[in-house]
């Protein structure tokens, strides 16, 4: 049923190159930050844990704790900058 449907679409001009490419756009997008957005939460949770069982080494783990989040973060850059070179490619 569904294939009949975008055959129909497809052949009355409803689905074009563009909007594919737009919709693959915003489902890739939209995958590419799931996975850095659990990361970060788990480099944040297991900073508080790690500050509450040893608060001497608080600016150590804060530290290590900025350049995961940094290096977590730039995955969803290059999800974005990918997916926008495929849309325009």
């Amino acid at each position: 049923m569904d294939l009949e449907l975008i055959t129909f679409l497809a052949q009355g001009g409803g689905v074009t190159d563009d909007g594919l490419k737009a919709i693959a756009l915003g489902i890739g997008a939209g995958l590419g930050t799931i996975g850095p957005g659990v990361g970060v939460g788990f480099i944040f949770g297991k900073v508080i844990e790690s500050v509450t069982r040893q608060p001497e080494m608080r600016d150590e783990i804060t530290s290590i704790q900025w350049l995961g989040f940094a290096l977590t973060e730039a995955i969803v850059f290059y999800a974005f900058i990918f997916g926008l070179i495929a849309f325009f490619l």
